[in-house]
């Protein structure tokens, strides 16, 4: 791998301040103060992270047959569109099949120097989820499973000292005693796809949950107007809450609630994208379920209304959420970048010692916002 140094300059994402940025493969090596360039309108800033990639550019990570040149052209798309790292993420299956692929695609992964830059660690969301309907989403339900100590203790042993997020439905007979053994094993906890009353929700806290996984997602459309997953969430914790940015998922009224309402350092982005993401619209898959992407990028089983994953890219997601704040994306940048990255204590930042997979962002009037991935990153 060639050590050699590049070097670019543009105005700094917190201060505005311009600097340049000297950087090999992997990490930046200085950064200086430099004189403005009234030409441009380039700004820098840390890597976007997404913790909830189930898929995109046209590849499912959940099927069988996923190879390890469709990981690096989804993986290639996704830093197209402004993300350098993510969570591969593997959805509610019997537990021996989620293994089966997770042991797949982490050989593949372990293999090749791009991948395991981009892939920085897994998610599974499932199968330890609520079977209520409403709370089950599109997950499968007969794949439907409760956690144990020994099922915890068999994913670390697989992942090794890879960062894994564990997505669960605490009030699933055995998630206290999973939620501690996965805290103790360096895991990190989040709850979703529940209907867990307030009482459980504390526990979970207690026993080492840390976060909220796509609040406002994964709950029927109507809801109690006195007692509701909402309402508990919001009023337990403090949760890592994260947030689907796409005002489809979540509107942007509510959105703009659950920021008033959760300290900002506390909220992270994602955009669950599955194969569809960053590719046109038509017919794509998320596991076994078949599904549909029109125009209008929602996501949906054939003569379906309710969601199944996103097509939202990165890029977007910054666009949408400053656009429903009413707020510049040097105001937002921080939720799809380093904040999931410390929760998931990733190595972030613009200095040196941080990644070199930083963000390009040019923004200048009249002009389309385009945010992409150091093209000159080569892990």
């Amino acid at each position: 791998m060639s050590n050699l140094t590049h070097a670019i300059q543009g105005r700094d994402w917190r201060s505005g301040r311009w600097i340049e940025v000297t950087f090999d493969h992997a990490t930046i090596q200085h950064v200086r103060p430099t004189q403005p360039d009234p030409l441009k309108e380039r700004w820098l800033a840390p890597g976007m992270v997404d913790l909830q990639i189930n898929g995109y550019g046209g590849i499912d990570f959940q099927q069988e047959e996923t190879t390890e040149d469709d990981l690096l052209k989804a993986l290639s798309s996704l830093a197209r569109d402004g993300c350098s790292r993510c969570f591969l993420t593997l959805i509610t299956a019997p537990w021996d099949t989620m293994m089966k692929r997770l042991k797949r695609i982490k050989r593949i992964r372990d293999t090749n120097p791009i991948l395991r830059a981009s892939i920085a660690g897994w998610h599974l969301e499932g199968p330890f989820l609520s079977e209520t309907p409403g709370y089950c989403g599109a997950h499968h339900v007969p794949s439907m499973s409760d956690p144990s100590i020994k099922l915890i203790q068999e994913l670390r042993n697989i992942t090794l000292d890879d960062p894994v997020l564990l997505t669960l439905a605490p009030e699933r007979p055995g998630s206290m005693e999973a939620i501690k053994e996965a805290a103790r094993s360096g895991l990190r906890v989040s709850l979703g796809h529940t209907d867990a009353n307030a009482a459980t929700l504390a526990c979970a806290s207690d026993a080492g949950a840390s976060g909220f996984t796509h609040l406002g997602n994964a709950c029927p459309q109507q809801l109690d107007r006195h007692d509701n997953q909402l309402f508990r969430a919001l009023d337990s914790g403090p949760w890592f809450t994260g947030l689907i940015p796409d005002k489809m998922h979540v509107s942007p009224t509510l959105f703009r609630i659950l920021h008033r309402l959760i300290p900002g350092h506390r909220i992270y982005y994602t955009t669950d994208a599955m194969s569809g993401a960053g590719a046109e619209p038509g017919h794509y898959t998320i596991g076994h379920l078949e599904l549909e992407i029109g125009e209008d990028q929602i996501v949906h089983q054939p003569g379906k209304t309710n969601f199944a994953g996103s097509a939202l890219s990165p890029r977007e997601g910054i666009e949408r959420a400053a656009a429903m704040l009413g707020v510049s994306w040097r105001e937002v940048w921080q939720h799809f970048s380093e904040i999931p990255a410390r929760w998931m204590e990733l190595p972030t930042g613009l200095d040196p010692g941080s990644p070199s997979s930083f963000c390009i962002i040019e923004a200048m009037p009249d002009t389309p916002f385009n945010i992409q991935t150091n093209p000159t990153w080569k892990p």
